[in-house]
């Protein structure tokens, strides 16, 4: 930890001599959680690059995707650490509280239009999930008494507000997957699927089981 994390210091004559080098020193200081994490990066490449696995192509890359999870932003819910999401596995897209949101939709669109643009399939063709990741104790249940911001979220009226069960994460993952179900750009034989992860107990529960988008697709595969 910094020995300036959480006050403040003056330092005069700034330009020279031992004001200067005490600048500079406390730039140092301030800056250690950025040069930490950039050592880390140097690691991660050097890992990557010995093992072969760094991915300079996005089209020769998209066919080893196996999902899209969306995800909130919370800093404890990392869907690579919680799912233990090898690099390359999955696009993770991540906002407050998880939710499908007319911002996060079309992004979805440009998503899809960037595969079609690069000319290859997500997963191949074979296998391919589209989750659902919620989670206890969320940020924006805090929010439930602040209408104003979440209707804005959400692009609705604050009559609607309470069919997006912004306080009930198991509710809620159930409803943004019902909304994604009724995306027609969505390939209908992905397999969709709402997940809540506990933040007491680091364990992720299946709310709704993976099924295809589209619930014809299954009768099909069956008959």
């Amino acid at each position: 930890m910094s020995a300036f994390t959480n006050k403040v210091a003056v330092i005069s004559g700034g330009t020279s001599g031992i004001g200067l080098a005490t600048a500079q020193r406390s730039d140092a200081e301030g800056a250690d959680v950025l040069n930490s994490m950039l050592e880390r990066n140097k690691d991660f490449a050097a890992r990557q690059s010995a093992a072969g696995t760094l991915m300079p192509s996005l089209p020769r890359s998209l066919p080893n995707v196996k999902a899209v999870i969306i995800g909130c932003a919370d800093m404890r819910v990392d869907p690579a650490h919680v799912l233990g999401i090898k690099p390359g596995e999955a696009v993770v897209m991540r906002n407050i509280g998880g939710r499908i949101t007319p911002g996060l939709s079309e992004q979805l669109g440009l998503l899809g239009r960037i595969g079609q643009v690069a000319g290859e399939i997500p997963g191949g063709g074979g296998e391919f999930h589209h989750m659902v990741l919620q989670h206890t104790d969320c940020g924006i249940t805090r929010l439930a008494a602040d209408p104003a911001l979440l209707k804005q979220y959400f692009q609705i009226q604050e009559g609607e507000l309470k069919t997006k069960a912004v306080s009930d994460p198991r509710a809620a993952v159930a409803v943004d997957v019902a909304a994604l179900r009724s995306v027609p750009a969505l390939p209908g034989d992905w397999l969709i699927s709402g997940l809540v992860y506990d933040v007491a107990t680091g364990l992720v529960e299946i709310v709704v089981p993976p099924a295809p988008i589209r619930s014809d697709i299954g009768e099909h595969h069956e008959r």
